[in-house]
């Protein structure tokens, strides 16, 4: 069998076992076939239902490591699934490239905390992956092109924090923060192509010139910044960031800053999330 037939084979075979209600999907739908429907994978995925057929019929270009990573993600494959499946789309771990494979016991822990907002991002920070109540506060990412998913693209490039805001004094303390980080970053993957490219990209924005200049090296821990929602109004929050060993993956969790009412509406965003859900 060819590998992208491999490949297809797999993602059908992964896609019949996964039950809905594993991932989050109401089952009382009546269901010709077990699993899930092409069109929730694609759904939970980030990608188009037309993409997940042709790469399950073996017509589509090798699929990059994110769609790999995305479908891995919503299938809730394993660890070893996850590195065969990168394997038959031809992307083998390379230790000299930033990873992007979420390991399944990340994926455990944002099950655990589905109270919280929280996404997972790279060692160049790109958006990865996100729970349900993320995408409540902040917006669905899975609507947005991939620079709109890259944190530094988004705050050096393009201007744009979306829903959030912040200070002057908290933006300069972010960006001086991030800068320091991709640094860190540049250091533990020096041949990475996407990483040297990446750089080169933002070094023509001068506010990144200029920071990077710098020679400040620091893991980005923390930030504060409030979220404007259409529906309930200014969210103060707090952003911790933990890194995972190994993968230098960052679990990025978003908590109500003290003193201010946004944990009622973060338990309101995510009722009203879950209604919504039943509703479907």
């Amino acid at each position: 069998m060819e590998p992208m037939n491999q490949l297809g084979a797999a993602v059908r075979a992964w896609r019949s076992r996964t039950e809905p209600a594993v991932v989050g999907l109401p089952a009382n739908a009546p269901r010709r076939v077990a699993g899930l429907r092409r069109g929730e994978l694609a759904m939970l995925a980030g990608i188009s239902v037309e993409y997940v057929v042709r790469i399950e019929q073996g017509r589509a270009p090798t699929p990059s490591a994110q769609v790999c990573a995305a479908l891995a993600r919503a299938l809730r494959l394993s660890d070893e699934e996850q590195a065969h499946l990168m394997r038959l789309a031809g992307h083998a771990a390379d230790p000299s490239r930033v990873p992007r494979l979420i390991p399944e016991s990340l994926q455990r822990i944002m099950d655990q905390l589905s109270g919280s907002p929280l996404a997972v991002h790279d060692a160049t920070w790109a958006l990865l992956a996100w729970n349900p109540l993320y995408a409540a506060v902040f917006g669905d990412p899975s609507a947005l092109a991939a620079d709109d998913r890259h944190v530094l693209i988004r705050q050096f490039e393009l201007g744009s924090l979306g829903r959030a805001r912040q200070t002057p004094a908290e933006r300069a303390e972010f960006e001086k923060s991030l800068v320091a980080d991709l640094r860190a970053t540049t250091s533990r993957y020096p041949n990475d192509p996407t990483l040297t490219a990446l750089v080169a990209r933002l070094r023509r924005v001068p506010r990144f010139h200029e920071l990077w200049a710098s020679p400040s090296v620091a893991d980005h821990h923390s930030a504060a910044k409030v979220v404007e929602h259409p529906d309930v109004g200014d969210i103060p929050l707090e952003s911790n960031v933990l890194a995972t060993q190994g993968s230098n993956l960052r679990l990025v969790v978003y908590t109500p800053r003290a003193g201010t009412d946004a944990r009622g509406k973060l338990d309101l965003l995510a009722a009203i999330g879950i209604q919504q859900m039943n509703e479907i």
